[in-house]
């Protein structure tokens, strides 16, 4: 269950990182909203991990 909680972040970080590099150019405020939530996501998938090692 641990480890679910650790993909689904990193798959939540993909999906928005994709978000970011579809709105770049169009929509640059959004954009950084999207690169702060990957940030997010991904800092959490990590400190999740390290934390239930």
């Amino acid at each position: 269950m641990k480890d679910l909680v650790v993909v689904g972040l990193i798959a939540l970080t993909g999906v928005l990182v994709g978000g970011v590099y579809t709105t770049w150019k169009t929509a640059k405020g959004m954009a950084m909203v999207l690169l702060v939530l990957a940030l997010l996501a991904g800092g959490g998938a990590v400190a999740w991990y390290v934390s239930n090692r």
